[in-house]
Order: structure tokens, then C-alpha cells, then sequence
């Protein structure tokens, strides 16, 4: 049982690695020090739901409703628009005003707001969580409640390390311009995600 659950584990972590949307933002509230405990436990939550909806079996859903893969498709490429031209401006009113200890920090609504849709509107989230990790923990049967509680504890070891890990950062972002950079590639991920969704298969 400990095997398959570090199976999840591993496998969950293959998955989230890859530079997104969720994990820019969580890297950015890190390095601001926002709300960091907040969005962390956000992030592995809707995880965590999303795993043991995978692993229960309810990917049914989308035959049920063959509407709604397009529906968040579209609906995600808007957000991840509207969300990196934010980040463009925020990068060309300079990087004093994103300094944390210069500028006011945001309400935790909207953060956990911010959050949440990055997560939920994300169609990739529901191809790597319910439908992936889903069909992989059947291989593990009958401990595939295991290998799902690996992988939530995957995700949720894997945004902790990127949310409190960003402050070893904090050195470097000292200087605005590096903050007017971050801005910058987030703003560039976001625009590249949407492309690929928008265009993609």
C-alpha cells in the first residue's frame, strides 16, 4: 500500500511540474508573501477533489454533458487572457508598486478568487487529475484509494515547496526591475496556455 501511495505521489508531481498558470500564480504570492498558507491549501484542495473525483469514476460527466469541456475550454482561454494582460500592465507601471513592502497587499478574496479560477477553469487540471490519475488508479486496484491519497499529498507537498520555497527568491526580487520580469514571463505564460487551448485539439 505504501508503494502505490508513493506511486501518486510521484506521478501526481510528474504532472504538476510543468510551468502554468496555477503554479505561476502560487510562485507570485510566494515571493509577495500573500496569503501564501491560504493559496497553497486552495490549490491542493481543489486537487485533491478533483483526484478522488478521477478516482471514483465520474468522468462520466463529460459523456453526460458534452457541452462542457468547450464550455471551460472557451471559458478558461478568456480568463487566461484578461488575467495576463493584468500582468502586463502591473509590468509597465513598474516594479516599485509590486515590491510587497511598498504597496498594500490584496484582500484574500480576491486572491483565493484569482486562485480558484486558475485552478477550476483550467482544462488541463481535469485531464491530468480526474481523467489521468483517474484511469492510472485503476491499474492499482484494489488500492487505488491509495495511489489517490498519494497524489493529493503530492500536490499538496509540491505547492507548499512552491509557495514557501519562493521566499528563498526574495533576495533577488529585492530589485523592482526582477519583479517587472516575473511580471513579464507570467504574463507570456498565460498568453501561451490560452493560445494552446484556444488552438489545440
Amino acid at each position: 500500500m505504501v508503494e502505490t501511495a508513493f506511486q501518486g505521489w510521484l506521478i501526481s508531481i510528474s504532472l504538476i511540474l510543468a510551468i502554468g498558470a496555477q503554479n505561476a500564480f502560487v510562485l507570485r504570492q510566494g515571493l509577495r508573501r500573500e496569503h501564501v498558507a491560504a493559496v497553497v491549501l486552495a490549490c491542493a484542495l481543489s486537487d485533491a477533489i478533483l483526484i478522488a473525483a478521477g478516482v471514483a469514476g465520474f468522468t462520466a460527466a463529460s459523456k453526460t454533458l458534452p457541452w462542457l469541456g468547450q464550455a471551460m475550454r472557451f471559458g478558461g482561454v478568456a480568463f487566461l487572457l484578461v488575467y495576463g494582460a493584468l500582468r502586463f500592465r502591473a509590468a509597465l507601471q513598474g516594479g516599485e508598486a509590486l515590491v510587497p513592502a511598498d504597496g498594500k497587499a490584496a484582500p484574500l478574496s480576491r486572491v483565493l478568487a484569482t486562485c480558484l479560477i486558475l485552478t477550476w477553469a483550467n482544462p488541463h487540471v481535469y485531464l491530468d487529475t480526474v481523467a489521468l490519475l483517474g484511469s492510472i488508479s485503476a491499474q492499482y486496484a484494489p488500492r487505488e484509494w491509495a495511489f489517490g491519497a498519494g497524489a493529493a499529498f503530492g500536490s499538496l507537498s509540491f505547492f507548499t515547496a512552491l509557495g514557501y520555497g519562493a521566499r528563498l527568491l526574495a533576495p533577488v526580487f529585492a530589485n523592482p526591475r526582477a519583479w517587472v520580469v516575473l511580471e513579464v514571463i507570467i504574463g507570456c505564460t498565460m498568453w501561451a496556455i490560452a493560445a494552446g487551448l484556444a488552438f489545440g485539439r
